[in-house]
């Protein structure tokens, strides 16, 4: 992933077992050109939920017209959660302190994801 473009938000999409689709704006970091989301509500997550199920999962880059299925892997090891949790202190934390801490608490920092599979997204830099 290049360094073109500061991208502050995605919007996920998740399919429901009934077919329809629903929407998620989440902030999204990338560390070591590598892109990472978490649950804000962390295991409440209607969507973070979805995901765990192995559901279709695509991700709409703010960019328009550009849509990419991706699939999301959960990240367990400790030390790479506490990277990702410094990357958003450092993208977020000047403008919003008090959700970032939130979401490096330990309820959403359980929730870190990797969007694997998305090939060239030069739209996603730190």
């Amino acid at each position: 992933m290049s360094a073109d473009m500061d991208r502050a938000e995605i919007v996920l999409w998740v399919r429901h077992a009934d077919g329809r689709w629903s929407a998620r704006t989440v902030w999204v970091v990338v560390l070591d050109g590598e892109a990472y989301v978490r649950s804000a509500f962390g295991r409440r997550s209607a969507w973070y939920r979805r995901v765990l199920r192995h559901t279709d999962t695509e991700v709409e880059v703010e960019v328009p017209g550009v849509r990419l299925s991706v699939a999301l892997r959960p990240v367990d090891d400790p030390e790479l959660i506490q990277r990702v949790s410094g990357t958003y202190r450092a993208k977020y934390g000047l403008n919003w302190p008090g959700p970032v801490e939130s979401m490096n608490g330990p309820e959403a920092a359980a929730t870190t994801m990797r969007l694997t599979d998305v090939g060239q997204v030069t739209q996603l830099s730190a």
